[in-house]
């Protein structure tokens, strides 16, 4: 017997992110998770302009699925993704997601809608503030 997929909308994390007074210091992914790890999105808060989410995904230090919240601005690459992992569902069926709402086409708006958002609120972050030099945070080392 196979589960049934949920679609959810998967992300990575930074490799870098800039971090201290100014952001003029580097740390490699967050504290949580490491650079380049991939997460699921399991829910947004709308209401905060979706500038946190709930994820789950492998944990820096244990490599054991965790659910955490987390900063839009510390994620790249949104995409939609069937999910067949059981460790994934379990952890999401405990947020009330379900295949009535997590279809596919939820998932390419949210993840389209979230990535506009990421780098806008990196940058928002960080106004005014100049990179280190060199710098290696996400928007200097993605490809214009």
């Amino acid at each position: 017997m196979t589960a049934k997929a949920l679609w959810l909308v998967a992300a990575n994390v930074v490799r870098w992110r800039r971090y201290g007074d100014g952001g003029q210091e580097l740390r490699p992914g967050t504290k949580s998770h490491r650079g380049g790890s991939k997460v699921h999105v399991v829910t947004t808060y709308g209401g905060m302009a979706h500038e946190e989410l709930t994820t789950i995904g492998r944990g820096r230090h244990t490599g054991a699925y965790i659910t955490i919240d987390m900063a839009t601005r510390n994620l790249h690459t949104f995409r939609p993704v069937a999910v067949y992992s059981p460790a994934v569902l379990r952890r999401a069926a405990v947020f009330g997601v379900d295949g009535s709402w997590a279809t596919r086409e939820y998932a390419e708006e949210l993840a389209a809608l979230l990535g506009r958002l990421a780098p806008r609120y990196r940058e928002e972050h960080w106004r005014g503030a100049p990179h280190p030099v060199p710098c290696r945070c996400h928007d200097c080392l993605s490809p214009a």
